[in-house]
């Protein structure tokens, strides 16, 4: 009975898990409250995960990362890097990939994707390439490189802590590296060779500047005395600069722009622009931003505002709801000027509008507003009309101090969370990143997923579920195998991570790649790293934050992900799956 209502709960949570309808955290908490409370697991047990020091070392990477982006110097050393490589598609493809793949290696990759998107649009413009060309490989490369190192991503911390609260050795810093660089080699060879190729080539607009790839709709408002009054509406001046009028409200009625239908005081125009003409509207004398008219207007008309690009992740709280029920007003401080849709133009009201992953929002706010849906989940800031304020030495400090803790740590001189932690607590002490921002730049909901699925793991021995799972696995590729019983697990892993975190795919295989491990009489840890590189090389489908962030701006399809990142799974799968128990012995 234990064994079926365990089975029914994981069901259960990789369903929901799929449909994020319901957070992470949440769906976590709630099984750990069912195992609790049907005695499946006492509360000290249910509650160990949360005790295990990955979790100090994935909180602290979570500041030192938001205190060294906060500085500008990874922004402002990416822009100069870039700026003097060469204008060849292939060069720009390895200057990219093998930057973004060494920042992620240390860094958040979504960060690293997001760092690195508007220097990316610009070096396809200065070389007369699309944004298409490079902007998929970047995001790529940027999960790649987290295969690299222990902190590279937040599946490889859980892992180590996994398996080293069942008793074997966790991983170490660089212990992956080799596979690690074999992969970004690997990667970058793919598209060097033929997977650039496979890229499309999106003509149009291919030599604009970043801020000018996307189109916005906004709404604005006729102002009383606007010199557009009286204009037609088929013809206004406005078409002379870039804007589009796509439709009127006047009256409670939507009309249609016609050579019969002229402007009035007060009519709500829906206009389509990019982003420098958008702007442009501020200074136009009779328009106004409807968002702007609206009461109690963000920051008032004297703060220091500045406006930014921020792309909704799949992890948002606000996918699914409309713009008004979002309300970024209130919840954030922030004033929604404009909405791009990618492959859409024709909106009817922004505010009725339901949001969806990799929409981008315009929006404007105070400085440390923006900063701080930055710092914080379900959005990435992709660009920002306000030049960030520099702050090297407390960034140049607040990186040599990140890197002595990861000598340390790697040295063995401290452990790696007492090392990490310290480094944390130095660069608060500093000044590099403000105390009261600490708690918003910590990623709680993968703090919590991380220490409830290292509960369910341990439920799934203790009843006996892993071990049956496993003898299942077993008794079906056992007669191909040691290394066919690795694969199996390699291609679930690689399933689970399309409607899954990649952290959580990883945590829910591995009680069971570990049960058939033992049942095999194989090294469990073997069968660990295993599930745990197979969950970072899955490119199927555009479902990865990183990956959102480049859909839009590339304007890629569906498709186009699974055609280019597909093929390149398939080829990492047959490199990495026999290099495991080359590395690290099956037996």
């Amino acid at each position: 009975m234990e064994i079926a209502f365990l089975l029914a709960l994981l069901v259960a949570a990789v369903a929901l898990f799929a449909t994020e309808k319901i957070p992470v955290d949440v769906i976590t908490v709630m099984l750990l409250a069912a195992l609790t409370v049907t005695g499946i697991l006492t509360p000290k047990e249910a509650f160990a995960g949360f005790s295990n020091d990955i979790i100090v070392i994935l909180g602290s990477i979570f500041v030192i990362g938001a205190a060294l982006q906060r500085s500008g110097l990874l922004e402002a050393g990416a822009a100069v890097l870039l700026r003097f490589s060469s204008s060849g598609a292939k060069k720009l493809t390895l200057l990219l990939m093998s930057v973004s793949a060494a920042f992620s290696a240390f860094m958040n990759n979504t960060t690293v994707t997001a760092l690195f998107v508007s220097p990316a649009a610009g070096l396809a413009q200065s070389a007369g390439l699309s944004p298409s060309r490079l902007l998929m490989p970047l995001a790529f490369a940027s999960i790649l490189g987290g295969t690299c190192t222990l902190i590279g991503t937040s599946t490889n911390v859980a892992v180590s802590g996994y398996i080293a609260n069942a008793g074997m050795e966790p991983v170490h810093m660089f212990e992956i590296a080799p596979v690690g660089l074999i992969v970004v080699a690997v990667g970058i060879l793919y598209f060097l060779l033929f997977g650039g190729r496979l890229l499309p080539n999106v003509t149009g607009d291919t030599t604009l500047k970043p801020e000018t790839i996307r189109d916005y709709l906004c709404e604005v408002v006729v102002m009383p005395g606007s010199p557009l009054i009286g204009q037609n509406s088929f013809d206004w001046d406005l078409n002379l600069i870039g804007f589009r009028l796509v439709r009127i409200e006047r009256g409670g009625q939507d009309r249609l722009p016609s050579p019969e239908l002229f402007l009035e005081e007060g009519d709500l125009l829906l206009v389509q622009g990019r982003v420098t003409d958008l702007l442009r509207i501020k200074k136009i004398e009779g328009l106004e931003f409807k968002a702007s008219l609206e009461p109690d207007e963000v920051g008032g008309r004297h703060g220091d505002l500045l406006v930014a690009e921020a792309v909704i992740l799949p992890d948002s709280d606000i996918a699914g709801l409309t713009l008004r029920e979002a309300n970024l007003r209130r919840s954030h401080d922030l004033m929604v000027l404009a909405i791009s849709r990618h492959g859409q133009s024709r909106l009817r009201d922004m505010g009725s509008v339901t949001l969806r992953t990799g929409d981008v929002l315009l929006v404007q706010g105070k400085a440390e507003r923006v900063d701080s849906i930055r710092r914080g989940k379900g959005f990435a800031v992709l660009d920002e009309y306000e030049p960030p304020i520099l702050r090297w030495r407390q960034g140049l400090i607040a990186a040599s101090i990140f890197l002595a803790a990861i000598a340390v740590g790697s040295f063995g001189w401290f452990p790696l969370s007492v090392s990490l932690l310290s480094a944390a607590v130095l660069i608060v002490l500093i000044g590099a990143l403000p105390g009261d921002q600490v708690r918003e730049v910590i990623d709680w909901r993968m703090l919590i997923l991380i220490g409830g699925m290292t509960a369910f793991g341990t439920a799934m021995e203790k009843t006996g579920t892993a071990q049956l799972l496993a003898e299942w696995v077993v008794a079906g590729l056992s007669p191909m195998g040691d290394l066919a019983v690795l694969g199996g697990f390699f291609v679930l892993t690689i399933l689970l991570t399309q409607p899954m975190s990649n952290a959580a795919a990883a945590l829910v295989v591995l009680p069971v790649a570990l049960g058939a491990a033992a049942e095999m009489g194989a090294d469990p840890r073997t069968f660990a790293i295993g599930v745990m590189l197979a969950a970072s090389i899955s490119f199927i489908a555009p479902l990865e934050p990183s990956c959102v962030i480049v859909y839009g701006p590339g304007r890629y399809r569906f498709f186009d992900f699974v055609r280019v990142g597909g093929l390149l799974t398939l080829i990492l799968v047959l490199i990495v799956l026999p290099l495991v128990p080359l590395l690290w012995p099956l037996r």
